[in-house]
């Protein structure tokens, strides 16, 4: 089994936004529908997996002796 490509969140996210403007318009045939729902929802699952590498390494880089140290996320807004 080949190993996967990192995920570009960005990109992937930008593609994302366009196949949910694309249906939104209505345009679209079912079959394309369904073919661009598809493609978002591969879309969503390799975000998903990026986000959780990520996690996992500030874990890594949080880490001091052995413990992890927790902190509070704060998001600007």
């Amino acid at each position: 089994m080949p190993a996967k490509k990192s995920v570009n969140l960005e990109k992937a996210l930008a593609e994302l936004e366009q196949l949910v403007e694309e249906m939104e318009q209505g345009n679209l045939s079912l079959e394309e529908s369904l073919k661009r729902f598809e493609k978002g929802i591969a879309l969503t699952s390799d975000c998903q997996q990026a986000l959780h590498k990520a996690e996992l390494k500030v874990q890594e880089l949080i880490e001091k002796n052995g413990q992890l140290l927790e902190k509070d996320f704060e998001v600007d807004q």
